[in-house]
């Protein structure tokens, strides 16, 4: 697989856990903390996936909050980007995923080639920042309320590696 690294940022482990899940699936790919290393390495590789929680009612998780002027500035030219989100479609049904959906906004200003969008059937949420034409611009990952999110991983990591080609 060409040239590949996952990014995210994580709270209280969960993001990281998928982090790990989807590296798995993907032989292993590189995988960097936003808290350690800010977007330092992004620019080095030509496909990226990148990894957010929403919080509350729809914030963005606070380590991707510190790194977003410097994320903001980036070109992805040339580069594909995933994305995963994770977030309670039951608790925070009017802002499930949001933050997913702002990241994906400033990936599309910033001249990128999104990929691994995923269809919203299955999921009970009102609203959600990271939904085009009925599907998530990314995984949705809902750990507290979905018995399938690891399967779900596994699928979307098969449909990654055919796209990153």
């Amino acid at each position: 697989m060409r040239n590949i690294a996952i990014f995210y940022a994580s709270s209280t482990g969960n993001t990281k856990e998928v982090a790990k899940q989807i590296s798995k699936s993907l032989d292993g790919i590189k995988e960097y903390d936003l808290k350690v290393t800010g977007c330092e390495y992004m620019q080095d590789y030509e496909n990226i996936i990148l990894g957010i929680s929403t919080w509350e009612a729809g914030k963005m998780q606070e380590d991707w909050e510190k790194v977003w002027e410097e994320f903001s500035h980036i070109d992805f030219k040339n580069k594909k980007v995933a994305i995963f989100g994770l977030g309670n479609q039951k608790k925070y049904k009017n802002n499930f995923l949001d933050a997913m959906g702002k990241i994906y906004f400033q990936l599309v200003k910033a001249n990128a080639q999104v990929i691994g969008f995923t269809p919203t059937r299955g999921y009970e949420f009102e609203k959600s920042e990271a939904v085009i034409e009925n599907c998530f611009v990314g995984l949705a990952v809902d750990i507290e309320n979905d018995d399938n999110y690891l399967e779900k991983i596994e699928d979307w990591a098969k449909v990654l590696k055919n796209e990153f080609k």
